[in-house]
């Protein structure tokens, strides 16, 4: 009986025990199921190309002909050497279809099931966690750490290194789905060739929404109380490189995080707040001195400004752009002598 928790999954992929012949790959990470099947079928086989290896069957084929996965892990390639079958799930069930085959174990043969997310009663999963030759292996979206050792990886294959707040922030945005992860990574690194060490201008140039960074922008001149800079920022959203949207939740976002850093009206900050701690480089620095700046009372008032702002838009549409500028303005202004001035 093998059941693989997600974090365990990539040690247990490169080293599978050799008792193991039958394989449920699961979880909401589309990606990661894709990857970690691919893993397993080149571990199985000499070459997954090779349609005399590996063999592909759709899940609805085999509920409907159950008799047929017995028959295709007994068959004796023409070439000889090892086989591996993929069969990719398709909502039917067809457990019956394994019975026969662990009777009857197959000689060098690996039957790989991909399939999404399953509940823990589910007909398969519970199949195959119970079974002694049969492993079922999880994933679900990656961790911190997963990233981090994704990029470390990635980035060290192609001779590079990254400065610490760029790697930090590049995590930030990564981890959905593991395909896209990947993508983004080699994205980067084609990007950063040649520059021997990856930047945050890197990074953001490549991996981030642009449209997020410029709200990000104008909600750290809206709490700094730069002028300028905030109108030059809400200038370049309603131009059309962003949205009002994504300005309102990203200076509310802002607010609410500053508001639970604080303990008491007139207290100061919380020494090592977590919020500060999960920012870097200028975000860290804005946060900080917002955190300093800003009080208790001041921060609930300008949650308030922005609520009412999100809400309005939401009425009116029409009227989101000045809404969401006026509100930005507020703060602005409420912000006067707070912060360092720019």
């Amino acid at each position: 009986m093998v059941a693989v928790k997600s974090h365990e999954a990539e040690r247990f992929v490169a080293r599978p025990p050799p008792h193991i012949f039958l394989y449920l790959v699961f979880g909401t990470d589309a990606g990661l199921v894709a990857e970690r099947t691919r893993k397993i079928v080149a571990h199985a086989v000499d070459d997954p190309k090779d349609p005399f290896q590996l063999v592909r069957i759709g899940g609805d084929e085999l509920a409907n002909d159950p008799a047929r996965l017995a028959d295709e892990a007994n068959t004796i390639p023409l070439f000889g050497g090892r086989r591996a079958i993929l069969i990719e799930a398709q909502g039917k069930a067809f457990v019956a279809a394994f019975e026969p085959v662990l009777g009857a174990p197959p000689r060098d043969c690996t039957i790989v099931i991909e399939t999404g997310a399953l509940k823990k009663d589910a007909p398969l999963r519970k199949f195959f966690e119970r079974e002694r030759n049969a492993a079922a292996i999880q994933c679900y979206p990656d961790s911190a750490k997963d990233i981090a050792q994704l990029i470390d990886a990635e980035i060290s294959a192609a001779n590079l290194s990254i400065a610490l707040d760029a790697k930090a922030f590049l995590a930030s945005q990564l981890g959905q789905d593991r395909l896209s992860t990947r993508s983004e990574l080699e994205k980067l690194v084609l990007y950063a060739h040649g520059a021997g060490e990856i930047t945050l201008d890197h990074v953001a140039a490549i991996v981030c929404d642009a449209s997020n960074l410029i709200a990000g922008e104008a909600a750290d001149a809206a709490f700094d109380g730069r002028f300028p800079a905030l109108d030059a920022s809400l200038r370049h959203i309603f131009a059309g490189a962003g949205d009002y949207h994504a300005v309102l939740a990203a200076a509310l976002r802002h607010a609410l995080d500053l508001h639970r850093a604080r303990r008491d009206p007139d207290e100061g900050p919380h020494e090592g707040f977590g919020f500060a701690g999960a920012r870097f480089g200028q975000q860290k620095e804005a946060f900080e001195r917002h955190l300093r700046a800003w009080t208790r009372p001041s921060l609930g008032r300008a949650i308030d400004t922005l609520a009412e702002a999100v809400a309005g838009a939401r009425r009116e549409p029409k009227l989101g752009p000045s809404l969401a500028a006026r509100a930005l303005w507020s703060i602005a202004h409420s912000a006067g002598s707070k912060t360092a001035r720019r």
